[in-house]
């Protein structure tokens, strides 16, 4: 005779948060050539460590507010241009991005979403924020990476969000 688990146990395992949990992978493919990924007035292409760092945990927090049980969410990060940009005739604020309606931000990236192991949406895509001078910032104004993250935001609300709930913040 096989033992067999009771119905609560049974219930335990199946409903567990590892089975029904959501995973938000984000890799970068080539940082070193991004357009514009630099905190600093480097000149060059690339990425410094802290933009990727910081874009990589607040995706990862996206997925975990927005996508639902079982869902996972692969994410590559294929250019990245911050908002603003350095005006090298400015010697004195060697370390400033100047903000104007021109510079937006812009991520260029790949994604596919799974759910419970089938790709729901597989698509590149340009993030991008054109108005981003003109509407609220929920982060506050030391954050380097706000403009990014506010589109990061919109983006995920608008594309990964369940259809069918409004989920706040």
């Amino acid at each position: 005779m096989r033992p067999t688990l009771p119905p609560v146990v049974l219930a335990l395992v199946i409903l567990s948060p590892a089975v029904l949990a959501s995973t938000t992978e984000v890799s970068f493919s080539q940082p070193d050539k991004y357009s514009d990924a630099r905190l600093n007035r480097d000149y060059g292409r690339g990425a410094d460590d802290f933009v990727l760092k910081d874009l990589k945990a607040h995706i990862e927090k996206l997925g975990k507010r927005y996508l639902q049980s079982g869902q996972t969410l692969k994410m590559d990060i294929r250019d990245i241009d911050l908002a603003g940009q350095f005006e090298p005739w400015r010697v004195n604020f060697k370390d400033v991005r100047f903000m104007r309606e021109v510079t937006w931000p812009r991520i260029k990236l790949h994604y596919r979403l799974e759910q419970d192991g089938k790709t729901l949406v597989s698509r590149d895509v340009t993030v991008i924020d054109q108005s981003y001078l003109q509407h609220g910032n929920y982060y506050f104004s030391n954050d380097r990476l706000r403009y990014e993250k506010t589109m990061l935001d919109d983006w995920f609300r608008w594309n990964i969000a369940p259809k069918d709930k409004t989920v706040s913040y």
